[in-house]
């Protein structure tokens, strides 16, 4: 009996913290459909609104472009999100931990073409494109896109096609998450079931 116990103490606390880990790593909702809770609504706000259970981002008249935060800093993480193209010349995406390094979503201004879950770094520009997004994204339907980050390492998926990796070399260990309305633009795009993992257990 003394043997199985002590077979079974360690299984236990392996198990425990198996159980823990997995609770602080389960995805949450950074939007619910109904309001913008989780994310810091910038002054003056008339780019960010929700309609019917959609995020939806949109130009303002003087095309002055926008940035919605999370509320809270990250690690790693990974972000998963639906998405849809609406009017305009769509320029928006992920912003990683900061907004200096970030997973395009929609057309490059400066290379004029689409760049969906290509990395874009201030002072190189893409340093790498991601691979067969012509062949998986639907330009007038809803698509989900996730981005994992972590570490220095950015990978993205979309509609469950892995299609870039990346290491940076200028990332930040912590940061909000940034969804983009690009300035100089007259767009708009939609989102949806937008969620968060973490993936440190510190976290």
């Amino acid at each position: 009996m003394k043997m199985k116990i002590k077979v079974l103490i360690p299984f236990l606390f392996v198990a425990s913290l198996q159980f823990a880990f997995a609770q602080k790593s389960s995805f949450k909702t950074l939007f619910n459909g109904k309001n913008l809770n989780a994310w810091s609504v910038p002054d003056g706000n008339q780019w960010w609104s929700v309609e019917d259970g959609k995020l939806v981002a949109k130009s303002d008249p003087d095309k002055t472009g926008s940035i919605l935060w999370t509320k809270k800093d990250y690690n790693d993480f990974v972000i998963v999100a639906d998405f849809k193209f609406g009017d305009g010349t769509v320029d928006s995406g992920f912003f990683l931990r900061e907004e200096r390094e970030q997973i395009q979503i929609g057309e490059s201004g400066s290379l004029k073409r689409d760049m969906t879950c290509s990395p874009y770094i201030v002072g190189k520009g893409y340093p790498v494109e991601a691979l067969g997004v012509a062949d998986v994204l639907k330009p007038d339907g809803w698509n989900t896109i996730k981005v994992k980050a972590e570490g220095n390492k950015y990978t993205a998926w979309l509609n469950g096609k892995e299609v870039m990796n990346y290491k940076s070399d200028s990332e930040l260990s912590s940061g909000p998450i940034g969804i983009q309305l690009h300035p100089n633009r007259d767009m708009s795009i939609f989102y949806k079931n937008i969620k968060v993992q973490e993936l440190s257990v510190e976290n």
